[in-house]
């Protein structure tokens, strides 16, 4: 059976994260995470103005989404999950992204290559 995913859309959700969730930095992606008390999956994916104008900033939603669609097989459930990106974000390839993705959540302890995809 397939975990569920779900998108974490409300402001409280995102502020609860980002105060009690752990963060692991790159210099592409930010990421937090935060164990939920159900079993689903719950992503969400940030990009400020910062990033550049909307093109950018949604080139930068759909590569860190690809990258996450990669690697969430292989990923305990019931954990919440926000992606941010950073101002080299726009200007990368999805397996960077992808790579730095592995490495944070690896040092998270939640990244295990060699376990069976879901």
């Amino acid at each position: 059976m397939k975990s569920q995913i779900t998108p974490i859309c409300h402001n409280n959700d995102f502020r609860r994260i980002y105060n009690r969730g752990k963060s692991f930095v790159t210099p592409v992606v930010v990421v937090y995470v935060l164990k939920n008390r159900e079993k689903k999956t719950r992503i969400g994916i940030t990009t400020s103005k910062k990033i550049g104008n909307a093109v950018k900033r949604n080139r930068s939603r759909r590569i860190i989404r690809e990258a996450w669609r990669e690697i969430s097989p292989y990923l305990q459930s019931g954990n919440d999950y926000i992606f941010v990106a950073r101002g080299k974000t726009p200007y990368v390839k999805m397996q960077q992204v992808k790579k730095q993705l592995e490495t944070s959540l690896k040092k998270a302890g939640l990244y295990n290559k060699e376990t069976k995809p879901v």
